[in-house]
């Protein structure tokens, strides 16, 4: 469940923000997409695999060796059924930086006016990050094409990236992948199946539902501030 601080003006605020986008309708010119990131360590076996049987899954030894870990950046439209998965061996600022120049290059966000990117609040997930990566032609282009939104602190399961991680994790990338070029392999069959499907995100927690759950008022909200 859900791990909730104390409801500051500030946590509210961001609250009723980013659910507020969530109830908006699609439009393509303002596509939104949401966010996050995935470590995923990199696990081979240093033994044949028993093969699995009748009533019996695949049985790997317990020997294995440590390949290191790998970083995945979750981007997904929850509205249109597009996601796109990158792996990287960091995740550091200019990882962010670059990730995001991909997004705002991609074909499909071609002729938008904004691109909204919900967040959470890791260091390397501002404006900064994309200023010290490129020059500033480049870093003024590309952030003249998107706008931010922050989930409130230490609440980044109102980000629906955590949700298509979730199915990336149980669909594509539990158990052991020896390397990274068998997980890129793996998550790009997986995205290329599900935006072919157009799967997207039914959310269905709003800013009148948050006001019953946490017990707090419009009234409330606007004297906080």
């Amino acid at each position: 469940m859900w791990c909730v601080p104390a409801l500051t003006p500030e946590f509210v605020a961001r609250m009723e923000h980013i659910l507020d986008l969530y109830e908006k309708p699609y439009d393509p010119k303002e596509p939104l997409v949401c966010l996050d990131e995935k470590s995923k360590q990199l696990i081979e076996n240093t033994r044949p695999s028993q093969s699995a049987k009748p009533h019996q899954t695949k049985r790997n030894d317990y020997e294995y060796k440590r390949n290191g870990t790998r970083n995945l950046f979750v981007a997904v439209e929850p509205l249109a059924g597009f996601r796109k998965v990158t792996v990287t061996k960091r995740r550091t600022a200019k990882d962010f930086a670059k990730e995001i120049r991909t997004l705002v290059d991609l074909p499909r966000y071609r002729n938008i006016t904004t691109l909204h990117i919900v967040l959470d609040n890791l260091n390397t997930h501002f404006e900064k990050s994309i200023t010290e990566t490129f020059s500033e032609e480049e870093a003024q282009r590309i952030l003249s094409k998107i706008q931010f939104h922050y989930t409130p602190k230490h609440a980044s399961w109102l980000d629906m990236a955590e949700i298509e991680i979730g199915v990336l994790d149980r669909q594509c990338i539990k158990g052991r992948i020896p390397t990274e070029r068998a997980l890129r392999k793996k998550v790009r069959v997986w995205s290329r199946e599900r935006n072919k499907q157009k799967k997207t995100i039914k959310w269905s927690f709003t800013s009148k539902k948050a006001r019953e759950k946490f017990k707090y008022s419009v009234r409330e909200k606007v004297e906080q501030n």
